[in-house]
């Protein structure tokens, strides 16, 4: 997490899609216990079980030996959620626009997208496999 940020939580998952209602509950937790803004409830949810949901499928690669981790940072005004697998990482640089034309049609290919429009910030570690999704409390 960037300078500033204290963490909060944490929570360590089996990589299997059974666990996300986990993630669920400490997203609530966090977002009562910050008082954010109920508006942006809905941001963080959806943008941080994505990042979970791609590191459950595409990092880990649905082995459930192995684990997703995330820790919650809290400052003043910012909040964060860092999502960790134990994969190799992706090339996060280069990935398709999922609104081009050749791609509106797929069914997937807009996890981190939608992440970026929901965050206020999504930075990539460790060649991808640790996300981190920034917010505001108000």
């Amino acid at each position: 997490m960037k300078e500033g940020f204290v963490q909060i939580d944490s929570l360590s998952i089996a990589s299997d899609f059974a666990e996300v209602n986990k993630v669920e509950l400490l997203i609530d937790n966090v977002c009562n216990r910050l008082a954010v803004n109920e508006d942006y409830y809905g941001n963080v949810l959806i943008a941080v079980t994505e990042a979970v949901n791609n590191a459950i499928q595409h990092g880990n690669k649905m082995n459930n030996s192995l684990s997703v981790d995330l820790f919650v940072g809290d400052k003043e005004t910012d909040f964060c959620f860092s999502v960790k697998d134990a994969g190799t990482g992706f090339d996060f640089e280069n990935l398709p626009d999922p609104t081009a034309p050749e791609n509106i049609e797929k069914e997937d290919g807009r996890g981190i997208f939608l992440m970026k429009s929901l965050a206020e910030e999504v930075s990539f570690f460790d060649n991808g496999s640790n996300v981190q999704i920034y917010f505001t409390k108000k």
